[in-house]
């Protein structure tokens, strides 16, 4: 009877093992396809479907969390990475710096994208292949076909709000027509080597705020974004 039990015992140690093994292989598959909570920042593989019009802030933000939790990561809360001037009688403006929570922040393959809003806005880790889709796919750049590197942000290179009379969010994202917005390249490369055409957040004005407005520049109505916790 002792020998057989001894024999039982190692049986059911072996399984457990073997069941813990594949738990952890089951694990380590859904950090790849960007459905661990440890997501923390991505491009919108999607826009909202009508250009730039995102149903103000609240709407992109609504956009991000419903992608987020689509792969498993909706149990945080999501921001979109968006500035907005200030409205007609109002003094206001939002800056997209201060929307994001403090960081650490990383992409749907657990690679830390910037530890925090200076580092985001300074020397950061964002690249073609660090600015990834919550599902953690690539996003087309200069290159390739179609081009979809214009990320919608209405920001500065600092990640504030842009002062003056001149439309750069698309009537604070609600526009699908006529204005523009400020965008930035999320493979950090543009027609030539300056500052803005290998910047992130602020690269340069849309065409338009319609979806082929968008397009013709090298954008699909994407947007960046965070937990902000």
């Amino acid at each position: 009877m002792k020998r057989f039990a001894t024999r039982s015992t190692i049986v059911v140690a072996s399984s457990v093992a073997a069941a813990t093994l594949l738990l952890a292989a089951c694990a380590g598959s859904m950090m790849g396809s960007g459905s661990s909570t440890g997501l923390s920042f991505f491009v919108s593989s999607t826009g909202s479907g009508r250009g730039a019009d995102l149903g103000g802030l609240a709407g992109a933000d609504r956009l991000c969390n419903t992608l987020a939790t689509a792969v498993g990561a909706g149990n945080k809360t999501w921001r979109a990475y968006l500035s907005t001037q200030p409205a007609p009688g109002s003094e206001t403006a939002v800056n997209a710096r201060d929307r994001i929570g403090t960081g650490p922040w990383r992409n749907a393959k657990g690679v830390v994208v910037a530890n925090s809003v200076t580092e985001l806005h300074g020397a950061n880790n964002l690249t073609k292949q660090t600015a990834l889709t919550e599902k953690g796919d690539v996003v087309n750049g200069r290159g390739d076909t179609p081009n979809m590197h214009d990320i919608l942000t209405g920001s500065q290179p600092d990640g504030t709000a842009i002062a003056g009379s001149v439309d750069t969010t698309c009537g604070n994202w609600t526009k699908s027509g006529e204005g523009a917005a400020m965008v930035g390249h999320s493979d950090r490369t543009g027609l030539d080597e300056s500052v803005p055409a290998k910047s992130w957040n602020s690269s340069h004005q849309s065409r338009g705020c319609s979806y082929d407005a968008l397009k013709a520049t090298g954008g699909d109505a994407r947007i960046y974004c965070f937990a902000a916790n």
